[in-house]
């Protein structure tokens, strides 16, 4: 052999199939028998259902027919005998009752038949009972003109016909009988043929798979004895190191995964840490705020200069009002998250929502000399939505676009009808977000890592808000922002 020819062997040793390869292949060979063995005894309960299917909607129906026919008949003699001897008419009516009822009933009958020899049973039947009825008939004219002569004829004739009719009824009874057992019988044959062949195959499908199945888990349980090893390190908090061993790709892949895993478990440790930085710091500053006012109120501030004191009740409301929002924001995104938020959905207009929110932002604008501009479309279809909700999705994005744009800035906000529902835009002139933190604004506690508003006070939260609200309800939000330019938050609401 060549060296190129070790080579390429070599190589040929280093491909390794993928586990979906080594399960494919592997379970052919349990599969196709399977798919025999289902194909069969699909087959098999198919033949099943059709011959219960003929025996219940077949026989069953032609031994009620046969049931119903001798009794009619029979009723019909009774009326036939009385008749001719009291010579009443209303028994008559009552004779041609059943008769049509007869007649009826073997019409379906013969629609019902499935074999020839019920079908020659049938046609006797219909052929004896018309000479029963035109002999009847024949009687009743004679009887009419009280030509009493004949009458022991005729009634000889119609016991023939009637004694003829009943032994066909019999003969149909018979016949269907032996259809029944025929059809019982072939589904005992095919039965214990199908019994033997289902478990001969069936053995052969399970010592197939259990001779499979095991060179398959050996040859995955090697790679994942040493994840297992690797699994405890990390649940021992060890993150540090990465996964490299020689296994099947998907194990290879899920060893990536695990590196994955490991690298956002550091990036949850470092957002925890955030967090309770940001939450040391914004509860601290309004706590230290609180506490020196009480204490100037303790030394009898509030007594000797009223007016120093309300400034100090004036900061403590305003940071107390401060610390209830935090943790207000904190309560409702605990409860967004977990999927406990109520929504009170109803029909509304969008437009009055927006000049409340409007109206409550002006003193804030006024006091930062900005411009508010209110643009609403011609024929805004109705929203189905929670009012206070949505109310505080306009009003977050709002106290956003007053909060990061400058003294004399402008700030606009519009709603028009698209296709999909309507949309809702704010847009200010702040300094903008840069394109690497447009994903990232609405995720929570992001605020305070963009670099252009390091320098505003808030918590991260609102934008996480806004999000699960209107995801709530169906829609969407996005921004689009230009560094230098301001921008542009929307929200779509489904109509």
């Amino acid at each position: 052999m060549t060296c190129e020819s070790k080579g390429a062997w070599k190589y040929v040793y280093r491909i390794r199939p993928t586990i979906f390869v080594r399960m494919v292949f592997g379970y052919l060979a349990i599969f196709i028998p399977m798919i025999a063995v289902s194909a069969y005894a699909i087959s098999q309960l198919a033949l099943f259902h059709r011959v219960t299917g003929q025996i219940l909607q077949i026989d069953n129906r032609m031994r009620d027919y046969e049931k119903k026919l001798t009794d009619s008949l029979l009723t019909q003699i009774r009326y036939e005998r009385k008749y001719f001897i009291t010579k009443d008419n209303e028994l008559r009516k009552q004779f041609l009752v059943v008769e049509r009822d007869f007649t009826n009933q073997i019409d379906e009958a013969i629609s019902v038949a499935d074999t020839a020899n019920k079908m020659e049973v049938l046609t006797r039947i219909r052929s004896c009972y018309d000479l029963y009825r035109s002999l009847f008939n024949e009687e009743q004219e004679i009887a009419d003109e009280s030509r009493n002569s004949v009458e022991e004829v005729y009634k000889e004739e119609r016991k023939e016909k009637v004694d003829e009719i009943l032994w066909e009824l019999r003969n149909l009874k018979s016949q269907i009988e032996q259809d029944t057992y025929n059809r019982i019988k072939h589904l005992g044959e095919a039965g214990a043929k199908a019994n033997v062949i289902a478990v001969a195959m069936g053995a052969g499908c399970l010592l197939s798979g259990i001779i499979i199945s095991i060179l398959i888990t050996r040859s995955i349980t090697r790679p994942l004895s040493s994840m297992r090893d690797k699994t405890r390190q990390i649940a021992q908090g060890d993150f540090d190191g990465k996964m490299d061993f020689s296994s099947p790709p998907e194990i290879r892949d899920l060893s990536q995964d695990f590196d994955l895993m490991c690298n956002k478990l550091k990036e949850t440790d470092k957002m925890k840490s955030d967090f309770f930085s940001l939450m040391a710091h914004e509860l601290r500053t309004p706590l230290t705020s609180i506490k020196e006012g009480t204490n100037l109120l303790l030394e009898g501030i509030g007594e000797e200069v009223k007016e120093r004191g309300k400034t100090v009740l004036t900061i403590m409301a305003e940071e107390s009002n401060r610390l209830i929002d935090l943790v207000n924001s904190l309560l409702d995104l605990s409860k967004m998250e977990a999927g406990m938020m109520a929504l009170n959905m109803e029909t509304s207009d969008i437009q009055p929502l927006i000049d409340i929110a409007v109206s409550g932002m002006r003193p804030l604008a006024m006091a930062k000399n900005m411009s508010i501009e209110v643009q609403i479309g011609q024929d805004l279809p109705l929203v189905k939505m929670d009012r206070e909700r949505i109310l505080q999705v306009i009003r977050n994005l709002t106290g956003n676009a007053l909060k990061f744009s400058p003294m004399g800035g402008h700030i606009a906000i519009s709603a028009r009808s698209v296709e999909e529902g309507v949309t809702v835009s704010v847009a200010d002139s702040g300094p903008g977000i840069p394109v690497q933190d447009l994903n990232a604004i609405f995720d929570k506690f992001k605020q305070t890592t963009i670099t252009s508003y390091r320098k505003l006070k808030g918590t991260g939260l609102g934008l996480a808000i806004v999000k699960r609200i209107v995801n709530a309800h169906g829609g969407r939000v996005w921004v689009e922002s230009e560094t230098g330019r301001g921008s542009i938050f929307f929200f779509l609401l489904p109509a």
